[in-house]
């Protein structure tokens, strides 16, 4: 069956100093956020719990009312402080972490439920394509208890898909399968997505679901946006040092900037750090006294290094270990080592920093 899904590309997301509060709090739910998303864009949430990213995606749902910026939807304003548009009137498609399928009615009936509009024909053939697309094109008869969470999961997107929304919203819809399966069905689901043509702002507490599933990672920490990337940058390039603790392994090691010749090195513990794009300038702190952050990935196992650090926890990732280790001055450093160096807790090896890009942040006592 060839599959046609047509979205108009033209349709995007801007969210602009949006502000949301709840009765009887003294702290804005979501403070002053603002990003965008672009026509066919997967834009994904992260945050730990209570960070806001719920809260954000039901003002874009139009569950929640706006108390200050605006949301715009393929530019029509749909709120404001003082305009708000509906959800039902937002054409909008949500897909929830308890799928919440009908479990009285067959797959193709679920599906279906959203598309009275079309006459019988219509209907059925958009049930067709939605189910092939999202790869559950046998199961029409079936009824959800006969399905895997995995599969679910995949005709509650294929409902959501149906009426061809603008922009489709996932609040945390795989946090009820096993670790495994979130990481598989996030490229699954971002392939179906891309397939579909579809906007869409998925909300996640989980890196990894992020990273398999988004073109744009926004990290959100008590009601305020810190950074809207790609991954890459989040990861090398974070904004704050707050989403550089939260994402991936690393650790923050004190550094003083200093010019040598026409450059500038970042002097730490671990010896002098010189990444392929510049050091920021030493006026940019005090005396030029930092911190740098350092990756477990920029650390690397030497034994002909004069730099020598304590093992004092290593955890077994299969092809690697994570180990945290202490140099004599103290600092922790985390670091990943393949995992047939394998040495024991309380053993002194030695290493080195090898960094590409020298992330610096205003140091803390």
């Amino acid at each position: 069956m060839r599959i046609l899904i047509i979205y108009n590309r033209t349709m995007f997301l801007e969210v602009t100093q949006l502000g949301v509060h709840y009765a009887g709090s003294a702290h804005a739910a979501v403070d002053g956020v603002s990003f965008s998303l672009a026509a066919g864009e997967i834009g994904v949430l992260i945050g730990p719990s209570g960070c806001g990213k719920t809260t954000l995606l039901r003002a874009v749902a139009g569950l929640e009312r706006a108390h200050a910026g605006t949301i715009r939807l393929a530019k029509e304003l749909v709120s404001s402080p003082r305009l708000h548009v509906p959800a039902e009137s937002r054409k909008i498609g949500m897909v929830f972490q308890d799928y919440a399928l009908f479990p009285h009615l067959n797959i193709a009936s679920n599906v279906a439920f959203g598309l009275t509009h079309l006459n019988a024909a219509t209907r059925s053939q958009r049930v067709d394509e939605v189910l092939e697309l999202v790869g559950m094109g046998h199961a029409h008869k079936r009824f959800p208890h006969e399905l895997s969470g995995g599969q679910q999961q995949r005709v509650a997107l294929a409902r959501a898909l149906a009426p061809g929304p603008r922009l489709l919203l996932l609040d945390e819809p795989f946090s009820n399968l096993d670790v495994d399966l979130r990481e598989r069905l996030a490229h699954e689901v971002r392939g179906i997505l891309k397939a579909a043509g579809a906007t869409a702002l998925f909300v996640t507490h989980d890196q990894l679901e992020a990273f398999a599933i988004g073109d744009r990672i926004g990290v959100m920490h008590e009601g305020h946006l810190h950074q809207w990337d790609d991954a890459y940058a989040l990861y090398h390039r974070p904004a704050t040092r707050f989403v550089a603790d939260f994402i991936g392994h690393g650790v923050f090691v004190p550094a003083t900037l200093t010019h040598q010749g026409s450059g500038v090195v970042a002097r730490t513990p671990l010896g002098d750090l010189v990444g392929q794009d510049e050091c920021p300038l030493p006026s940019s702190y005090p005396q030029g006294e930092c911190d740098v952050l350092l990756r477990a990935d920029d650390i690397v196992h030497d034994d002909t290094s004069p730099v020598k650090a304590k093992i004092v926890r290593k955890a077994f990732r299969g092809s690697e270990f994570l180990y945290t280790m202490q140099l004599a001055s103290g600092e922790a450093l985390l670091a990943h080592v393949p995992s047939h160096h394998n040495h024991a807790v309380g053993e002194w090896v030695g290493i080195r920093a090898e960094v590409d890009h020298v992330v610096t942040f205003v140091r803390e006592a």
